[in-house]
């Protein structure tokens, strides 16, 4: 069946063009990302970061993180390196301020050209973090002695590393709206997806390095088995929970126009359990690194004043301890955050009233409940419960990765892809892209991945 389409799939040609302009945008993407920002020393900067991943400091969290959802890497200084994260972080603002600004929701509401104004004044600001974090990353790796001395005290150098660091981002962001136009679509998405599984082969050879059956204290067969069961039953709860819906009846009024009747037809109103997707992860994420920072350069600074006893030194150390990736305090508070940010997402994102007033309008109605203040208390009450489930599993998948580095001794490249947030997004751009060739299939009387819809492939070929 899977061959068939794929078959079916090369047989339409304005849809084999798209995956194939997709694949070569994505190939340029990838080429990009290999090419370095002169004047860093390449082969330190890699050790640098090897070694800061290996003790988990801060500098190592932030290369990950950025690693995972931007697409580059702080770890290669290329022109890539600040990857499509700066436009992601300028969208995000741009849809917080967009429910309480009134000028901002006034260019929603016209449309079109509202929404065009919108990606303009997001450009404008991809520009403007693009260079305040060019200007602290090279900051960063000059006093760490990762750049040529001859380069780091040349002003024409600054320039020319952060004019290449945000002209990379800014590139990036035209590859993917290229995708949007001539691909498949959903283009920044897609490129995040492959900065992930470029991590693939990496976690692969890891686990090959370290099994040996005749050895204990390496993984053996059993240790195996559980890893790759572990990855099929993470990714298939995964695809259930990302497409899984709370359907809610919908009754539309009937009414007459002369002798005949229309509406009263029957149909639902479907609420995401995960309505916030990733985003309560990436805010989360983002702000557990703080913790462990604050608390270490503490625990530093008394290190430095010779404070190595009394109550602060102790409290002091506790916390620098317990709040590293992995600790039980870090994943308790990792978890609160998730769940603070599933409901703060909603708040932002879903408005009752306004689609209590959208059904009324349209005439339709909740059977039992009257249109209205009753029905928007309603969709609230339902959103609230089913938000509780979602971000239970978003959590899970969030502290999975770090639970399983720390408990089964698993490295951080393998555990990755067995939750957080990378594999959330795999999953659902990878959905998103299925969907959209599921589409065109249908559209053209060609059976889908799905099977079991329209003529036979080729029946009926355009």
């Amino acid at each position: 069946m899977l061959f068939k389409t794929l078959i079916n799939v090369c047989r339409i040609d304005e849809l084999r063009n798209k995956i194939l302009f997709t694949l070569a945008m994505l190939m340029v993407y990838r080429i990009g990302f290999w090419i370095p920002v002169p004047g860093v020393n390449q082969g330190e900067l890699t050790r640098f970061f090897e070694m800061q991943a290996a003790t988990g400091s801060a500098a190592g969290k932030m290369a990950q993180y950025v690693a995972i959802f931007s697409g580059g890497s702080f770890g290669q200084s290329t022109i890539f390196g600040l990857g499509i994260m700066p436009y992601i972080t300028a969208s995000i603002i741009f849809q917080l301020f967009g429910t309480v600004s009134p000028a901002l929701k006034k260019l929603k509401d016209e449309g079109p050209s509202g929404q065009t104004k919108l990606m303009e004044l997001t450009r404008y600001v991809t520009v403007g973090l693009c260079i305040v974090q060019a200007v602290g990353w090279l900051t960063y790796i000059t006093s760490s002695g990762l750049v040529y001395p001859q380069w780091a005290n040349n002003p024409l150098w600054w320039v020319m590393g952060v004019m290449s660091l945000t002209a990379g981002t800014i590139f990036l962001m035209w590859l993917g709206e290229q995708i949007d136009r001539f691909g498949i679509g959903n283009g920044v998405s897609l490129i995040i997806m492959a900065g992930i599984l470029t991590g693939m082969p990496s976690a692969v050879m890891s686990v090959y390095a370290n099994f040996d059956a005749q050895d204990p204290s390496k993984m053996g067969y059993m240790g195996l088995i559980l890893l790759l069961a572990g990855f099929v039953l993470v990714v298939a709860g995964s695809v259930l929970l990302t497409v899984a819906q709370r359907r809610i009846p919908i009754q539309q009024a009937k009414h007459s126009r002369g002798s005949r009747e229309f509406g009263g037809q029957k149909s639902y109103l479907p609420l995401r359990v995960n309505h916030g997707g990733v985003m309560p992860i990436i805010f989360a994420s983002s702000l557990m690194i703080f913790p462990s920072v604050i608390f270490g350069a503490l625990q530093e600074r008394a290190t430095v004043a010779n404070i190595d006893s009394g109550w602060y030194y102790t409290i002091i150390n506790w916390l620098s301890t317990n709040f590293q990736t992995g600790q039980f305090p870090y994943l308790l508070l990792f978890i609160v955050m998730v769940y603070f940010f599933s409901y703060f997402w909603i708040t932002v994102q879903f408005n009752p009233e306004e689609m209590s007033k959208q059904l009324r309008d349209h005439g339709s109605f909740i059977p039992g409940l009257r249109p209205g203040p009753r029905t928007a208390e309603y969709l609230e009450a339902v959103m609230e419960r089913i938000t509780y489930v979602g971000a239970a599993f978003l959590a899970v998948i969030a502290v999975l990765p770090m639970a399983v580095n720390q408990g089964l001794k698993v490295d951080f490249i393998v555990s990755q892809f067995l939750g957080g947030t990378g594999l959330l997004i795999v999953v659902s751009v990878a959905l998103d892209f299925l969907q959209r060739v599921e589409a065109s299939l249908l559209m053209r009387n060609y059976d889908g991945f799905l099977g079991n819809s329209g003529d036979s492939g080729g029946s009926s070929k355009r």
